[in-house]
């Protein structure tokens, strides 16, 4: 009986760890355990062999990490492991009803030189593991702990180019929060996979215990696929720096039954579990089985969420030239100014403020809770800038959720600026994800969460650098990854103004004019010259003397910006406004003296 005649009446049931039970029983490194197919045969042997005793009817080669780049061995040794780990597999089941599988783990790409990471690269080491395993006669193939679909299609049709009667079963590896390593949700994957005609199976393994795999998948849809599950048997400790797993069968297979009345067809275990993880799990499928119990659809998760007006985008898309104003958030917990500010600003027709996120690399109030208390609190529309810099990916999904729930909905999306060189000994920056990663995660998580409301990205603009069609070039990709306004670092010079109306002329986008005002002699040479994106002229700085007032100078610098405002208006679509020390009257001044 082949595979699929199998599935189609039975729930399969297959092994659990090669290389975390290697190292159990032999005190030895899993890192690599594919190098015992030739130095321990014995043991491999062994371990097939405990594992169909406990129940598995379907095993998987010792050959997971079989590959040139992660073993560092050449093809010709490659071939050895392979085939030799499949023969291992043969000896171990002969005579048995139990189904061989030829495993193959990801292509560790960010491991290899810039020649070796050209995708036809990664492509050919997949056809020659393929042709390996064909030639000794595989026909069942299990591509797991994937992160994405990358190279899926290619190597699948040429898996069936070689057996058109081959099987194949994809398996990803997720997070607790539903996603792979590489941000991508499964729902997502699922999509991707299904569109792929040659994959005949999809499915789950390692990165999170089986609670986990079970919240992340229980509302999934699986009518009609055949979906495997096989999670790690949890979340292990470093014990005298070795990695081990809390030996829990019971409740392992306890919640691998939950899995079960899924629908899920394919069970087994990954990183941790054992002999006796498949022992505990074969008992329970035969009552499972016994009592005739049929896999319940599916409870779908309905998700209810208050919809939040959102004034500043609508008024942008309508062309009603919305003003953004910049307020810096505070070194200190003190937000009276910034919040006497914003009341202001909105009882002078101001669309949204915008708060930065620790501007310079250096620390002040988190611009997501003190955008939240400015929405709250004065009822005006808030535009946080989120950076990369200083969050990792589960610190980014966590605000953006956060921020989601009370009521935020625009975003200014930037890597950020670098950590002065001087901190970098006791100062770290993260950059998890880019900008543009950033975003095409937001519209993930507007698809999987946010679909009735969902956050509306912006991104930075700057024209102040010599290759301004390199910079035109990133807008594009930022658009492409979700992207639906932009806000321009403060324009001075007349060849960018001129470039602006050419750009506006030619492309379709929304643009917000980005405006500072300048305080003072000494001010504009600091913005010049110690400011990354802002060049002033030296017309404008001329404009300023040493030994200005205060009031005096404040005047030129509402004079310049009028200027300024009046120049670029008729090319963009809004105007963005950095607020001067947070001088809340100056910009009020300069909007109502621009006409605005």
């Amino acid at each position: 009986m082949g595979i699929k005649d199998y599935l189609q009446s039975n729930i399969l049931l297959a092994v659990g760890a090669m290389g975390t039970y290697y190292s159990q029983i032999t005190g030895k490194d899993a890192a690599f355990s594919e190098l015992a197919n030739e130095a321990e045969p014995e043991v491999i042997r062994t371990i097939h062999e405990e594992y169909i005793q406990a129940g598995a009817r379907l095993i998987r080669t010792n050959t997971f990490s079989a590959n040139t780049l992660a073993l560092d061995v050449s093809k010709e040794q490659l071939k050895c492991i392979i085939t030799k780990g499949y023969e291992i597999a043969l000896q171990a089941t002969r005579g048995k009803e139990v189904f061989i599988a030829a495993n193959m783990g990801p292509i560790p790409e960010m491991t290899v030189g810039k020649k070796e990471m050209d995708p036809e690269f990664i492509l050919d080491e997949y056809r020659f593991i393929v042709d390996a395993f064909i030639e000794v006669g595989a026909d069942i193939f299990i591509l797991e702990t994937l992160s994405n679909t990358d190279y899926l299609g290619e190597v699948s049709r040429y898996i069936k180019s070689k057996n058109d009667q081959a099987f194949i079963l994809v398996q990803f590896a997720t997070t607790v929060d539903g996603y792979t390593r590489k941000g991508i949700s499964i729902s997502r994957i699922i999509k991707e996979v299904k569109a792929i005609p040659y994959i005949d199976a999809y499915g789950f393994n390692c990165g999170v215990g089986p609670a986990h795999l079970y919240q992340n998948i229980k509302s999934v849809d699986f009518s009609g696929d055949i979906v495997s599950a096989m999670p790690n048997a949890g979340y292990p400790e470093i014990v005298h720096q070795r990695t081990v797993y809390t030996q829990n069968p019971e409740y392992f297979s306890d919640v691998i039954m939950d899995v079960a009345r899924l629908g899920v067809k394919i069970l087994g275990g990954c990183c941790g579990t054992t002999p006796l993880h498949i022992s505990r799990m074969r008992d329970k499928l035969a009552e499972f089985t016994g009592e005739k119990r049929k896999a319940s659809a599916p409870a779908r998760k309905v998700w209810h969420i208050a919809v939040h007006k959102n004034d500043f985008y609508p008024r942008l898309d309508e062309e009603k030239f919305p003003v953004v104003v910049e307020l810096d958030p505070p070194f200190d917990a003190s937000v009276e100014k910034v919040m006497e500010g914003a009341a202001i600003l909105k009882q002078n027709g101001v669309a949204a403020v915008t708060v930065a996120d620790s501007p310079l690399a250096r620390p002040r109030l988190n611009s997501m809770m003190l955008a939240a208390k400015i929405k709250r609190e004065v009822g005006i529309e808030v535009i946080p800038h989120l950076c990369c810099r200083d969050h990792n990916l589960i610190g980014l999904k966590s605000l953006l959720l956060a921020g989601y729930s009370e009521g935020i909905r625009n975003l200014l999306v930037v890597t950020g600026d670098p950590i002065p060189e001087a901190e970098r000994s006791s100062v770290k920056s993260v950059f998890d994800l880019n900008s543009f990663k950033l975003m095409a995660l937001i519209q993930e998580m507007n698809s999987e969460f946010f679909s009735q409301d969902p956050y509306i990205v912006g991104g930075a603009l700057n024209l102040n650098v010599q290759n301004r069609d390199a910079e035109i070039s990133r807008m594009e990709r930022k658009m492409e990854n979700g992207a639906l306004f932009f806000l321009t670092q403060p324009i001075f010079a007349s060849e960018v103004i001129e470039y602006l109306a050419g750009l506006k002329a030619r492309k379709k986008v929304k643009i917000l004019g980005g405006v500072m005002p300048i305080v003072s002699y000494k001010n504009a040479l600091f913005l010049s010259n110690e400011i990354p994106g802002i060049s002033i002229p030296s017309y404008y700085i001329e404009r300023f003397r040493p030994d200005m007032d205060r009031e005096e100078a404040e005047e030129t610098g509402i004079e310049i910006a009028v200027e300024l405002i009046n120049s670029i208006k008729r090319y963009v679509d809004g105007l963005y406004l950095v607020t001067p020390f947070n001088r809340v009257n100056m910009v009020v001044r300069i909007l109502k003296e621009s006409l605005l």
